[in-house]
């Protein structure tokens, strides 16, 4: 049989699309990003791949057909870092009726979704008759959650779904980062190659032709000591040992877009600013002292390549400011998969709204495994 195929929707600059073409051993047919920055790269890294740009305005009956829709839709509405609007109508959030009207149309075989932590909690912006389970602030008004509302979506268009959060600590990267991940598959859909068995590896197939799109991936968590029921939990032994890895590991701040501005905003004492580092940088990575950070940055380099310098003297007056080639590091990706392309702030940018490949393979490996255990598949 062919390939499989991949539509990206909300594509940035591709840290989903990376995971999932190296899962399922697909090829991108087509993305659809509105920025023209993340686009930049997108043209450069899939040369020749449609990209139809504004999901609002897409004619979804004339889009090539795929087995697999992937995408992180935007965040900004569900985040604890932002206003927490949710996903009514008006917001940036609410373009998941976008995602979901191109579902309804494409029909793929499976769909992938990334995003925040906000989405479980997030008020979607519909009212719902009362029940225990829901979110209200009285007795006679309750409202869906963001997630809901996703999967009710999902479930109307006859797709049933595993979903799980990890950090991106989780696969060693030397930040936190937490995302959640989910998987929807046709109620229809049967198990046959070339979709992968369950015991996929943790990285790409070797001889894999996209050369320098290869992953370094952590060994990844096992789903077989766990409840394949027990949605939104890994395995608990493997959260156990992760745990006691990092309960002596400073971790970095996650990269923030703000970083591409030098506009910081602290939350919860995560200030993305730190990542300057102060006092110890250097302009070649190897002569860096990163102090309490050392064992994480260790880590992290291990599983993908050597750490860049974090900062560099090419700031006003020579004053050292963070360099795009580290949250580029951070973020999993290889070396130059952004910064060859966009200039330091966008790149920036690009990096801080991006997705850790690493991470969301290793989400897709406990889904999947969820997914052809429920089907009764022992491939």
């Amino acid at each position: 049989m062919s390939a499989l195929t991949v539509g990206s929707l909300f594509s940035g600059i591709g840290g989903l699309d990376l995971a999932v073409e190296s899962f399922f051993d697909a090829q991108t047919a087509w993305h659809c990003e509105w920025d023209d920055e993340p686009s930049k790269v997108l043209a450069s890294r899939w040369p020749g791949v449609p990209n139809y740009r504004d999901v609002r305005t897409v004619n979804w009956d004339t889009v090539e057909p795929v087995d697999i829709m992937c995408g992180g839709f935007p965040c900004q509405d569900v985040s604890l870092a932002g206003r927490r609007a949710g996903m009514k109508e008006g917001t940036r959030s609410g373009l998941w009726s976008e995602f979901a009207r191109a579902i309804d149309i494409v029909r793929p075989s499976v769909v992938v979704i990334e995003n925040v932590r906000g989405l479980l909690s997030a008020d979607a912006g519909s009212n719902v008759e009362p029940c225990p389970w829901c979110m209200g602030d009285g007795a006679d008004e309750y409202h869906l959650r963001a997630l809901d509302a996703v999967l009710a979506d999902l479930s109307d268009l006859g797709f049933d779904a595993e979903w799980t959060g990890l950090r991106a600590a989780d696969v060693g990267a030397p930040h936190g980062r937490f995302r959640f991940f989910l998987l929807a598959y046709a109620r229809d859909f049967r198990y046959e190659r070339p979709w992968p068995a369950r015991d996929r590896g943790t990285r790409p197939a070797d001889g894999d032709s996209r050369g320098d799109r290869d992953l370094a991936l952590f060994p990844t968590p096992m789903v077989g000591s766990s409840n394949p029921a027990a949605h939104g939990q890994i395995s608990g032994d493997f959260r156990k040992r992760m745990d006691e890895a990092l309960a002596h590991v400073a971790l970095l701040p996650t990269p923030q877009v703000a970083d591409a501005s030098g506009g910081h905003a602290s939350r919860s004492g995560d200030r993305s600013d730190e990542l300057l580092l102060p006092g110890i940088a250097r302009e070649r990575a190897a002569s860096v002292d990163w102090g309490q950070y050392e064992a994480a940055v260790r880590i992290w380099e291990s599983i993908t390549r050597p750490a860049p310098a974090p900062t560099l003297p090419d700031g006003k007056n020579g004053n050292h400011r963070l360099a795009a080639v580290f949250p580029e590091w951070m973020m999993g990706y290889p070396a130059g998969w952004v910064t060859d392309i966009l200039n330091r702030n966008p790149a920036i940018k690009a990096c801080g709204n991006g997705v850790v490949p690493q991470q969301a393979f290793a989400a897709l490996t406990i889904l999947w495994a969820r997914v052809l255990a429920f089907l009764a598949v022992a491939a």
